[in-house]
């Protein structure tokens, strides 16, 4: 079955460009140039990737973002004319799993949309491999459903978040530095002033402390990296 890319953006040039370029690699195209339409595509839809633009009229980028990430468990594709780096940590910390600058490479964005795809493709695909439970203190890491409890409350977490607290969980007692994180979650190069690691790990922490009445899982060895205590 084809993927469904939903495709938002209030530039018609720019929806009508990605949708030839993505029609191209054989994806099925969902076009909105707002996020309230947007949103309700989404209700309708089985949607399997979102590229969304951030500076639109009403709700903006960042919001539908997170309205989406309060639902749903898609990958998002963050699109700017902007390029300064709060813009993306804010993308990230809002839910967003890949951050481009317009004007941007058609072919670079393909790319990291295939890349987007596979990834989510990958751990749907390996949670019904195996159905082993994860357990740390109250919280249960089900990796066959891709989902993560605590004291039977389920925990959103987007799917670069699950993969971090999968990837430490199964590594109990070893750290692993920002550069590894990035490289094992993301599979990409690590730029020495990328800080994507630590905006998603304080995510995840905030959540899982949050449901755990403050209770640590993640530790950080500072200067080395983080871990998950045996």
């Amino acid at each position: 079955m084809n993927s469904n890319i939903l495709v938002v953006d209030d530039e018609k040039e720019i929806r009508n460009l990605l949708e030839i370029n993505l029609r191209n690699e054989g994806y099925n195209v969902f076009k909105e140039s707002c996020g309230e339409d947007a949103l309700d595509t989404l209700d309708r839809e089985e949607i399997h990737l979102i590229v969304l633009d951030i500076m639109m009229p009403g709700i903006d980028g960042f919001e539908v973002c997170r309205r989406v990430r309060e639902k749903y468990n898609i990958p998002i594709l963050m699109l700017s004319a902007k390029a300064e780096d709060m813009d993306k940590i804010q993308g990230i910390i809002t839910g967003a799993d890949d951050y481009v600058c317009k004007p941007f490479n058609q072919l670079e964005l393909i790319v990291r949309v295939k890349a987007l795809l596979r990834r989510a493709y990958f751990l749907n695909t390996k949670m019904q491999i195996s159905e082993d439970l994860i357990r740390i203190e109250s919280m249960v890491i089900d990796k066959r459903k891709h989902k993560v409890t605590i004291e039977d409350r389920e925990i959103d977490l987007t799917a670069r978040e699950f993969e971090i607290l999968y990837l430490l969980a199964t590594n109990r007692g070893r750290v692993f530095s920002a550069e590894e994180i990035f490289a094992k979650v993301w599979k990409e190069r690590y730029f020495q002033s990328n800080n994507t690691v630590m905006v998603h790990m304080s995510r995840l922490r905030d959540k899982i402390e949050h449901n755990m009445n403050g209770s640590k899982v993640i530790h950080t060895v500072w200067g080395v990296g983080y871990k998950i205590e045996k």
